[in-house]
């Protein structure tokens, strides 16, 4: 997805070889617009898919997955991450490591809002290590869901998330699969494939 890729190339900062800084746009600000174009292009990937649901995790997620929702005409669910007075019973849960917080969560979702009946697609802002995705496909296999694939927004491909997940079958769609943050400076997959096949 170019417009995502010209955004990271011109708001995002290489804080180090793994971390990437997309807080003006994606995680902390949110452009609109930028939504607006990721959710149709979600919609665009998974339209046939009979999706009755979206599914994603407390905070990051909520916006791309809210227009991506928008575009199926479908609800959204948000995994809590923290403790909610009015979220303690009847609920699926799994434990989330995040190590960028270097810290384990337990995420949850009421039993309510997912069940055996749906089709759901995971979106989430980012993928690495792939611990938020396995922890939303294991909330979907609580409530007997069918999981029908998972959209990313950013993927460092070059973390081993995306490869797991691909090795067990599950479809995941990413719209920028980033190869490197070197050297400050952002590579995407399809960049470096074009550049090896050229040469």
């Amino acid at each position: 997805m170019k417009l995502l890729q010209e955004k990271i190339r011109q708001n995002g900062k290489v804080l180090s070889e793994s971390i990437l800084k997309v807080d003006s746009f994606l995680n902390h600000q949110v452009d609109p617009q930028l939504m607006k174009a990721i959710g149709d292009e979600f919609y665009n990937r998974f339209r046939q898919d009979g999706i009755t649901k979206v599914l994603t995790l407390e905070s990051s997620g909520i916006a791309p997955a809210m227009m991506t929702a928008l575009n199926f005409g479908v609800p959204f669910v948000f995994a809590r991450k923290r403790k909610s007075l009015t979220l303690v019973d009847n609920l699926f849960t799994a434990e989330v490591y995040s190590f960028t917080k270097q810290e384990t969560n337990t995420i949850a979702i009421s039993k309510e809002y997912i069940n055996r009946e749906d089709k759901v697609l995971i979106i989430d802002d980012f993928l690495a290590n792939g611990e938020a995705a396995f922890g939303l496909l294991e909330l979907v296999k609580q409530a007997g869901a069918e999981a029908k694939g998972i959209g990313i927004v950013i993927e460092k491909a070059f973390q081993s998330g995306g490869k797991q997940l691909r090795e067990q079958s599950i479809r995941v769609e990413s719209l920028a699969r980033i190869s490197s943050l070197q050297n400050g400076r952002v590579e995407f997959l399809e960049e470096v494939n074009y550049e090896q096949t050229a040469i």
